[in-house]
């Protein structure tokens, strides 16, 4: 079978053993560590199949980056919950990383091996990795304002989903501030400058923005929840814009971005 055919089997497979994983997790939390790897795993599996048979990275359309979200986003979390001993951020991770994998199945890509001569460039696989980890713990840090702000402000849950917030943001913002920079050495490879306030370069300067503005927040008002969390989900919106938002503006017609479609 080729490509297309085998693509489901392999989601639905990865889908079924991250839901086994996360119903034994509370119980059983070995096995459904085991069982949360094995799903992740089989979705890297399916990526690096794409990849040897396109013969080039599956990072140029929305649908190949929403399948390197819904892998990176359980590695995120699983990262996070082993360095601060918190394991609610897997019952964010798992059902979004599913819900972006069956965006895909809902809509299968048109496989294309074609990459237009600005991609091919060592600087494509990082750029578009270090933003796509910048997003998965940025998005991260949103579900964390979500459970924040349905608890009581001076709540231990509130100040748990605060911390988890800012360690979350503090690690999407390296890769948000990585991902910019290479991108600006990128496009002096490809286009001859550096910035060129591109429709993608604004929005993608405005989310970098967005983040900064939440850490200085956060050094100037450390007790103030409430702002945070929707500070967080300003920021959050600004991000899906810029990700998913841009593309579907006609304004989208003037970025060289297009590719991304």
């Amino acid at each position: 079978m080729n490509l297309i055919q085998t693509f489901p089997y392999a989601a639905a497979l990865a889908l079924l053993l991250w839901s086994a994983g996360l119903t034994l997790f509370p119980k059983k939390r070995a096995l459904g560590i085991s069982l949360l790897t094995l799903g992740t795993l089989a979705l890297g599996g399916i990526l690096l199949a794409i990849w040897i048979t396109l013969d080039r990275p599956p990072l140029r359309t929305l649908g190949e980056t929403r399948l390197w979200y819904a892998f990176l986003l359980p590695i995120a979390a699983g990262c996070i919950c082993i360095r601060w001993k918190m394991t609610w951020p897997l019952y964010y991770a798992i059902p979004l990383a599913g819900l972006f994998l069956g965006i895909n199945l809902a809509h299968p890509e048109s496989w294309d091996r074609t990459l237009m001569p600005a991609l091919r460039s060592v600087l494509f696989v990082p750029h578009v990795l270090a933003y796509l980890l910048a997003y998965a713990f940025l998005s991260a840090a949103f579900a964390a304002s979500i459970r924040g702000w349905r608890a009581a402000p001076l709540s231990n849950k509130s100040k748990q989903s605060l911390e988890f917030a800012d360690r979350s943001v503090q690690i999407g913002f390296a890769f948000l501030t990585l991902g910019l920079c290479i991108g600006a050495v990128w496009a002096k490879e490809a286009w001859g400058h550096y910035w060129a306030w591109d429709p993608k370069e604004t929005w993608a300067l405005l989310t970098w923005l967005g983040y900064l503005g939440y850490l200085h927040f956060r050094l100037q008002h450390p007790l103030q929840a409430r702002g945070a969390f929707l500070f967080l989900g300003a920021a959050w919106i600004v991000l899906l814009l810029c990700w998913f938002g841009l593309n579907h503006l006609p304004i989208a017609d003037q970025s060289v971005h297009t590719y991304t479609r």
